[in-house]
């Protein structure tokens, strides 16, 4: 679902900012999502191409794979419809499962992020968790 080793570069490389950018993506994911559901209801299809693609770019910065593979899915129907001249009704069902997709994926990030809770033991390293921090 997440791509840990994609998401822990872009901690590393985000320092201090982490948090604050994955506090973005949370808001700019769910104005994205949103947008997304409305215009489908509303039959915009150009209304469908910036939040997916938004959406998409923002996943995988943080190894959010299958979201942003939803995403581009979205953008990419969205983008032949309006060649086309159509409304890419077949995208019903993806857009159906991209708020559940997006919320697992916020859990899970926040489960990671999250520095009172249990990390998985680092490749090698069993045993290693932050929960033994100035035990003695």
């Amino acid at each position: 679902m997440v791509d840990w080793t994609v998401f822990s570069r872009a901690r590393a490389e985000l320092g201090p900012g982490f948090v604050r950018i994955l506090g973005y993506f949370r808001e700019d994911g769910e104005k994205s999502v949103a947008k997304i559901e409305e215009a489908m209801q509303r039959r915009d299809t150009t209304g469908l191409v910036i939040p997916a693609h938004t959406l998409k770019s923002e996943a995988r910065q943080f190894g959010a794979e299958p979201l942003g593979q939803l995403a581009e899915e979205i953008e990419f129907a969205a983008r032949r419809a309006i060649e086309q001249r159509t409304f890419p009704d077949e995208l019903i069902p993806a857009v159906a499962r991209l708020r559940p997709l997006y919320r697992e994926t916020l859990e899970l990030f926040d489960r990671e992020s999250n520095p009172l809770v249990e990390r998985r033991p680092a490749f090698g390293k069993a045993g290693v968790s932050n929960q033994n921090f100035g035990r003695i």
